[in-house]
């Protein structure tokens, strides 16, 4: 029996063509692929102060002397990665971007006017933040693949007693059974963080959601990624209650790793397929890739951590792909991107070390996914 296969573009998403003889016939089946990445772009600040935000290191006249030149030569190299992101097999690049540490809606407008994006047709959903440095979430989408219905962002709630648990959530379903966001901050603000960005629509004539998350720093303590991981789990369920059969994406910078109780416990992540049972449950394929592979997307004293993660709902999980499922995941990793000399060698290149401007990219490394279906 004889296969082959072939590839083609269509609207920036791959189709693979491959035959099989079925009952003495011929049956020709084509797949259509997605990316879906995540990228956490180092604090892509412009240059001009913003009221109320702490923003004073990223200035002309701050300590890291933030001009005209350093923010176009970050923004030049921040659009080469993105760009370059799913195009091994892509050449249209993700159909979603999910981004961290953008300052505001004028740096991504910059951004997707650089030559290496400008072509893509990408579209952003912005929502400006509470931080207090005034780092966001954001996400980029291409209309083409992914039609977006609606967007918002979910307030992070401290509680006041501490809880991890705690029904404090930001956001609550109406009367309609629809998910809404609070508009005002509750419980204790004295640490004030990002809130979780919300992007749903259809994919590939699929119900579907993505939540883009930058959850606490390390220094915050284990507890409060534990809270956001709480939060997010029920946002998840609340959403896929509001919408039976939508599918759900969680990616983010969590600052912890796929073993860490924020992920394990309270987003409630699973390591193992077999382990998924429900279309609810979460997969984080991202576990062996950490302690097994001894892969990850950022290092610290020489030891890889892997904080860029993007798990998603069970229903995206097997081999019937008459509908949208899972194919495989990847970090993106080019050599240009390394470090290649001195204390750092190997470390991703940053944009600043030790007070030196280095021209880099971000401390992180982007992560991905691949979706696919059958197109009939």
């Amino acid at each position: 029996m004889k296969k082959f296969t072939s590839l083609l573009a269509l609207c920036g998403a791959l189709l693979l063509l491959s035959s099989s003889f079925v009952s003495h016939s011929t049956q020709q089946k084509r797949y259509a692929l997605y990316g879906v990445a995540f990228y956490n772009l180092e604090n892509l600040f412009d240059t001009i102060h913003d009221a109320g935000k702490n923003d004073y290191e990223y200035l002309p006249s701050g300590k890291n002397r933030w001009g005209k030149m350093k923010y176009e030569a970050k923004l030049h190299n921040m659009a080469r990665v993105l760009s370059e992101l799913c195009t091994d097999k892509l050449p249209g690049g993700p159909a979603v971007i999910g981004l961290s540490e953008v300052e505001n809606n004028l740096v991504l407008e910059d951004l997707l006017r650089q030559p290496a994006l400008a072509g893509r047709g990408y579209r952003y959903v912005d929502y400006p933040g509470v931080d207090r440095r005034g780092v966001e979430c954001a996400f980029f989408y291409n209309p083409r693949l992914f039609q977006l219905e609606r967007s918002f962002i979910v307030p992070y709630y401290y509680d006041p007693e501490g809880r991890v648990e705690s029904d404090l959530l930001g956001f609550y379903t109406d009367a309609e059974g629809k998910v809404q966001a609070y508009d005002e901050l509750k419980g204790d603000t004295t640490h004030i963080t990002r809130g979780f960005l919300v992007m749903k629509g259809q994919l590939a004539d699929e119900p579907m959601a993505f939540i883009v998350n930058h959850w606490p720093s390390r220094a915050a303590g284990s507890e409060t990624r534990e809270r956001a991981g709480y939060q997010v789990r029920r946002l998840k369920d609340a959403l896929m209650a509001e919408c039976p059969g939508l599918k759900v994406v969680i990616m983010g910078d969590m600052n912890d790793d796929p073993g860490n109780k924020s992920m394990t416990k309270q987003l409630a992540c699973k390591s193992k397929k077999e382990d998924v049972k429900h279309d609810a449950d979460l997969y984080n394929p991202w576990y062996n890739t950490l302690y097994k592979d001894g892969q990850g997307t950022l290092m610290y004293n020489g030891k890889w951590n892997l904080f860029d993660q993007i798990v998603f709902t069970g229903n995206l999980l097997g081999t019937d792909r008459s509908t949208l499922k899972f194919l495989r995941h990847e970090i993106f990793v080019r050599e240009w991107l390394f470090q290649q000399d001195g204390r750092y060698k190997g470390n991703p290149l940053r944009t600043h070390a030790g007070g030196t401007w280095l021209n880099g990219f971000s401390d992180h490394l982007p992560t991905y996914i691949y979706l696919v279906k059958e197109v009939k």
